[in-house]
């Protein structure tokens, strides 16, 4: 019994001061300040010269309304009247038939308010619809074929929802990426599929809206790989699959990794101007619809092996711009990867921002906001401040 009392007289101290601790801590976070309110602002327009200016967000996972806020505004600044955002599936409707828009509404209700248009892309599968998961390995990029319905219902819901401010939505992303297609062997045939699916529902749901087939990977991987296939097969099968009824606009990602943007295509090289070999192929089966370049871009991590140095990312974004703007006249938008990060990566994703974690405009962002203002013409010489 004393061994008892003993034990007690030990512990019951550190008990207390542990109790105490996580009460003082506790009062503490009460009396933390609410985070900033983000009022809208008086209904905003973008004032631009360059209407092909897009740039692609990422908001879905800002906790912060505020930074949302910020966010859109230092893109109406910049003179980009649209955006590109990813809206999870899996995020919205992760019970089936309820819905939490509150993020998507957030992010909408901003972007309007900023005189801004939004290109959606839809994806992400939630684990009700991913089918039986005792036997097969699955992804949030996992979709069933009898998930499709679930997907094209959910689409249009959200179409209508979002009428006005959000009338193009892309489907999917990157299906000719095993990873992008959840694990599985890529399928032209099952995406053509998929399209026809969701096609009519959402064109009901919105009149207005127009389908993006999804941009394809840039990627030279052959047939059979387990990796993915080249982008320009695919899509070649895709039409051969009869998937051009399904879409309205093709989104495109192209990126110049370490080539300047007029260097010319060519089936075995991957660089800015692939598009023009995937504009042929669609050309090839009678398909002038127009083309959404939804990803592109240079990076400048100072130790990435596809990087250019931080002037050369200044001046082949401007280059690719003026290229677009002089002779593609079927590219509507062109969305530079990528405004900002919610967090540092602290690796190469972060030097394709436009906009630092801390809202710090990157040299980048300042040549494009004169370019998109007229100040900036090709004989401009550009330098980055001291």
């Amino acid at each position: 019994m004393k061994s008892f009392h003993r034990l007690r007289q030990q512990i019951l101290p550190a008990v207390l001061w542990t109790a105490r601790f996580i009460l003082g801590f506790a009062l503490l976070n009460a009396f933390q300040p609410a985070p900033p309110r983000a009022p809208l602002m008086p209904p905003q327009t973008v004032d631009t010269t360059k209407p092909q200016m897009c740039v692609h967000t990422r908001l879905i996972d800002e906790v912060d309304e505020w930074k949302i806020q910020r966010s859109l505004m230092m893109v109406r600044e910049m003179g980009a009247d649209t955006i590109a955002e990813f809206f999870p599936w899996a995020y919205i409707e992760s019970q089936r038939g309820v819905y939490n828009w509150a993020q998507s509404d957030r992010i909408i209700r901003h972007a309007a308010n900023q005189g801004l248009k939004v290109i959606a892309r839809m994806g992400f599968v939630p684990n009700w619809a991913r089918g039986d998961q005792r036997d097969v390995f699955t992804t949030l990029n996992t979709l069933p074929p009898e998930a499709y319905g679930a997907f094209a219902a959910f689409t249009a819901a959200f179409a209508a929802r979002y009428a006005g401010t959000v009338d193009h939505l892309i489907i999917w992303n990157e299906p000719n990426l095993a990873f992008e297609w959840g694990y599985q062997q890529v399928d032209p045939a099952g995406y053509a599929r998929l399209l026809e699916v969701v096609y009519a529902p959402v064109h009901r749901a919105n009149p207005n809206i127009m389908i993006l087939a999804a941009g394809l990977a840039p990627t030279l991987e052959p047939p059979g790989s387990p990796h993915g296939l080249n982008d320009l097969l695919y899509l070649d099968a895709l039409y051969q699959a009869g998937a051009a009824p399904y879409f309205d606009g093709l989104a495109v990602h192209t990126y110049g990794f370490t080539h300047p943007p007029d260097e010319s295509p060519a089936a075995e090289r991957l660089n800015f101007r692939r598009v023009e070999l995937l504009r042929a192929i669609m050309r090839q089966h009678g398909d002038d619809s127009p083309i959404y370049i939804t990803e592109t871009g240079w990076n400048d991590h100072p130790r990435w092996v596809n990087a250019v140095t931080p002037a050369q990312r200044v001046a082949y974004t401007l280059d690719a711009f003026r290229y677009a703007e002089r002779e593609w006249d079927d590219v509507r938008k062109m969305c530079v990867w990528m405004f900002r990060l919610p967090a540092a990566t602290f690796s190469h994703p972060d030097y394709f921002t436009l906009v630092g974690v801390d809202f710090q405009p990157k040299p980048i962002y300042t040549a494009l906001q004169a370019y998109a203002a007229g100040r900036m013409t090709e004989q401009t010489l550009w330098l980055p401040p001291p």
